[in-house]
This record gives structure tokens, C-alpha cells and sequence, in this order.
């Protein structure tokens, strides 16, 4: 991986990171006394701020992920054990995202306050979540593939080092 790539990478995920920072300490009292103002049930209100708190948490996690794997990249060390780990805890967090939408659109569903529409995209929005979750684990059976060659590849190597 590139110098420049590397570089680029790390500040949009930067900025990423500091936009999620943001969103959990500014946007979301803001929202939480925007929605004290309308006429809504005041659990179905803070069920809404916690699911987008645990929301930009996952986001985090991912971008946390993400920036340890572009580390192990640019050190070539990608294909190696250790980078299944951080590939796990992405497909986790990622269905963890997943279900934290099923669970926006479980808590907006009783009432008139949302149409039933808007419940539909937000069931839809989950599952696009849960198809990039199993996006990711195709992705970690193709890495899987490749620290398997390498390992198979530096096994060979030792053996013709020893014939030669």
C-alpha cells in the first residue's frame, strides 16, 4: 500500500472519527432537548438517543479497526493471524449496527409519530447493515485464503533453503 494511500486513508478515517466524536457530545443533547420540546414519550426518546449513541460506537469500533489493519498493511504484516482479530471484531460491530437499527425501527413502530413507511426504509437500512457484515466475512475467508498461501509459501521456502 502507498505512502499517499496510506496518508489519505488515515484522515478521512480521522475525520470520520472526530465527526462520530462529534455527534455523541454535541448532536445528540441537542436532539435529546429538540425531542423533550415535541410531544413524545419521553423512554421511546431516550430509547432513540441510546440506539444512535451505540450506533456512532459501532461506527467507531469499525474506524478503530480499520486504521489498525491500514497499520498492518503499510508494515506488511496483513496476512498474518493477528489480523483476524481486528476483521472479527469489525463483523461484530457491524451486526451490532445491524440490530441497533432493527431496534430504531422496533421503537418507532407504535404510534402515529413515524409512518409506517419510514419504518419499512429502516427495516431495509438494517438489512443493507447486515449484508455489509456478511460482505466483511467474505472478505475475511478470502484473507484467511491468503495467510494460508503465505504460510504454505514460507514453508516451501524453508524447505528448498535446507535442499540448497
Amino acid at each position: 500500500m502507498g505512502r499517499l494511500t496510506v496518508l489519505a486513508l488515515r484522515a478521512v478515517l480521522a475525520a470520520l472519527l472526530v465527526g462520530t466524536l462529534f455527534v455523541q457530545t454535541v448532536m445528540v443533547p441537542l436532539l435529546g432537548a429538540d425531542l423533550d420540546d415535541v410531544e413524545a414519550d419521553a423512554g421511546q426518546v431516550r430509547a432513540v438517543l441510546a440506539i444512535v449513541v451505540l450506533g456512532m460506537l459501532t461506527v467507531q469500533t469499525v474506524l478503530v479497526c480499520v486504521w489498525r489493519l491500514v497499520t498492518m498493511a503499510r508494515r506488511g504484516t496483513v496476512f498474518s493471524y493477528a489480523a483476524f482479530r481486528y476483521v472479527h471484531v469489525v463483523i461484530g460491530a457491524v451486526v451490532a449496527a445491524a440490530l441497533l437499527v432493527f431496534a430504531l425501527g422496533v421503537v418507532l413502530a407504535p404510534g402515529e409519530a413515524v409512518a409506517p413507511g419510514v419504518v419499512l426504509l429502516i427495516g431495509g437500512a438494517g438489512l443493507a447493515v447486515l449484508g455489509v457484515a456478511l460482505i466483511v466475512l467474505v472478505l475475511r475467508v478470502l484473507l484467511a485464503q491468503a495467510v494460508a498461501r503465505d504460510v504454505e509459501a514460507s514453508r516451501m521456502r524453508a524447505e528448498l533453503a535446507e535442499v540448497i
